[in-house]
């Protein structure tokens, strides 16, 4: 959990060099190598205990598990959903720490996957076991810190943290704020 003690936003990587993105539909979440859409950032939200998180996309949705199979695959998708539609369980994400990597894996015991191949796998986002040492380090994903809590100290696990406002509105806030700091100490 410690790689997401202090952050408020993050992107997630994938050992391809691939960003996690909610895409504008608000259901489907997918890879893309363009990490300056906001669709790439997440609001990180620790849930009772510390154990686990939560993952808001800008649009207010959660990356969710899901049941349903990808066409094709064992594994079932990824998709963003809405706390009151679903199981909140299914939103629900462990982090498991190698090195400076992650893991990220559901209640269940699945692992959140990224895919790759000819279409339609491509830039696709699944959960499963990984069945071989190759797909275990596919699982892999790297944490780029966005916008960091305020203060020194580490995020309280004591209460779920949940902000109002999606991760889009929070920057726009932090850069109202910024600029009125500007303002007032150039008067």
């Amino acid at each position: 959990m410690d790689l997401f003690d202090r952050a408020k936003t993050v992107r997630l990587r994938t050992v391809q060099d691939k960003f996690l993105v909610a895409e504008d539909d608000e259901e489907t979440v997918s890879q893309s190598r363009h990490d300056s859409s906001k669709n790439s950032i997440w609001n990180v939200e620790v849930i009772i205990g510390g154990k686990y998180l939560r993952l808001r996309s800008c649009h207010g949705t959660y990356l969710t598990a899901s049941d349903q199979l990808f066409p094709g695959m064992i594994a079932k998708k990824v998709v963003q959903s809405e706390l009151k539609s679903i199981d909140m369980s299914k939103t629900d994400w462990e982090p498991v720490r190698d090195g400076f990597q992650v893991r990220l894996r559901t209640r269940t015991g699945s692992f959140l996957k990224p895919n790759g191949g000819v279409p339609p796998w491509r830039n696709t986002v699944t959960h499963g076991m990984p069945q071989t040492s190759r797909t275990h380090e596919k699982v892999l994903w790297s944490v780029d810190v966005v916008e960091a809590l305020p203060g020194p100290h580490r995020r309280s696990h004591s209460a779920d943290n949940k902000s109002p406002s999606g991760c889009c509105d929070d920057r726009k806030s932090a850069l109202r704020e910024s600029h009125r700091f500007t303002t007032t100490e150039d008067l």
